[in-house]
């Protein structure tokens, strides 16, 4: 008789399945757990925007920051006092870390800033005409003009 130490293939077939179907388990919830945590930050960090922009605004004459890639640059910039945010705020749905959207009326008086939402994609139209909001899908929004659904 040998005495042999270690496992035989059954029981690392066994343990290995016990491993993977509890990933199973566990994984879906954790996705939601982190889309939750997601939406939470992304409409906290809506609502500062919000704060930064208008502040902006009161600041330069009623006048809303030029719209472009690096829109925020405006509300970081350290020449302006006070500060309004302090680095810009990406979108924790953006794929590539890509900055939250935004638009601006052709007339200036109306603005949206929004977020891809869970589902990673734009699904908003914004009217730059009347600063009309229309969102469908998952989007986060704040604006100042007319709110449809998805906004707070």
């Amino acid at each position: 008789m040998t005495n042999k130490k270690g496992f035989t293939w059954a029981e690392l077939i066994i343990g290995f399945s016990v491993v993977v179907i509890l990933g199973g388990i566990a994984l879906p919830r954790l996705r939601t757990l982190i889309d939750e945590s997601n939406l939470v930050k992304a409409e906290a960090e809506l609502k500062a925007l919000r704060v930064g922009v208008e502040s902006y605004a009161a600041g330069h004459g009623k006048v809303y920051p030029e719209m472009g890639s690096s829109w925020q640059s405006a509300l970081t910039d350290v020449a302006t006092r006070p500060r309004l945010i302090g680095t810009a705020l990406r979108d924790p749905f953006s794929a590539l870390g890509a900055s939250y959207q935004y638009r601006k009326t052709t007339d200036g008086k109306f603005y949206a800033i929004w977020s891809l939402g869970p589902d990673h994609r734009s699904d908003l139209v914004f009217d730059v005409s009347t600063g009309t909001v229309t969102a469908a899908g998952d989007d986060l929004y704040i604006s100042n003009g007319t709110s449809g659904a998805g906004g707070f």
